[in-house]
């Protein structure tokens, strides 16, 4: 029996309440543990989020609001 194919697409977030380095390892570990992310990286300086995976746009930004941050997709090309 052949699994689907997962779709991998890439969503960049505004991250906005960061001060401090610990706030962009709390963002990131937020966005890791969404159902479908396989890799997220966050930018303290440019205040942005890079995402790849299978995860939904919306809980992407879901996650990063429920840590205590301002978030909204700025491209998605999933």
């Amino acid at each position: 029996m052949a699994s689907e194919p997962s779709i991998t697409s890439r969503t960049v977030l505004s991250i906005t309440g960061m001060t401090c380095g610990g706030c962009a390892n709390t963002v990131t570990r937020v966005l890791q543990k969404v159902p479908g992310v396989t890799r997220a990286e966050v930018d303290l300086a440019s205040e942005r989020a890079s995402v790849e995976g299978a995860a939904r746009p919306a809980d992407l930004v879901a996650a990063a609001e429920g840590a205590g941050f301002g978030a909204a997709v700025l491209e998605s090309d999933g």
